[in-house]
């Protein structure tokens, strides 16, 4: 006598409902590697948890992405939309972008300037002086804080010398962009 058969319906103990689960599971799995091996079919099964966990089979002789494509063409329906298939532009103007960057960050530190025009060099050396400034004003207002035998009315009044100082090199700054 063989097994009882079973009502297919939702099985409300969760304890019950996850041995389930992880049984039916299995039983899926084996199917889909036995039919792999027994008739050389081109197999792709994936299958999620309520829990957010996921397990996939893909045959040895293929591949997700080869199973998909296959799946395209034939039905013709679409599994995702446009958003996902221009993730592949975006990442290839991540990458020009992370390319054009890393170039800049060479010419920063005076490798590859040869091949800079004049106005090219000319705002490279702006953006050194910028950046010179504000490691300059870094360093002399640590400097400053971190001075011992100072009372507070001294600190107070070089601080707000050297504030009126970086404002007059800003102004001075850009009064150099204006002029070039």
């Amino acid at each position: 006598m063989g097994r009882p058969k079973i009502d297919i319906k939702f099985v409300e103990n969760s304890s019950n409902r996850h041995v389930t689960y992880s049984n039916r599971r299995n039983g899926i799995m084996k199917k889909a590697k036995e039919i792999t091996v027994l008739c050389d079919a081109k197999v792709s099964l994936i299958v999620c948890a309520n829990s957010g966990k996921m397990h996939e089979y893909t045959s040895s002789s293929t591949d997700l992405v080869e199973v998909l494509d296959q799946y395209h063409k034939k039905s013709g329906e679409r599994l995702w939309d446009f958003k996902h298939e221009n993730l592949e532009n975006e990442i290839e103007r991540v990458k020009t972008e992370n390319d054009s960057m890393e170039i800049l960050l060479r010419h920063m530190k005076g490798e590859d300037i040869s091949s800079l025009k004049l106005t090219e060099l000319m705002h490279l050396e702006k953006a050194l002086e910028v950046g010179l400034i504000g490691v300059r004003e870094h360093s002399y207002l640590r400097n400053l804080l971190s001075s011992p035998g100072q009372d507070r009315g001294g600190k107070n009044k070089q601080l707000h010398f050297a504030l009126l100082q970086k404002e007059m090199e800003k102004i001075a700054l850009e009064e150099m962009e204006r002029t070039t």
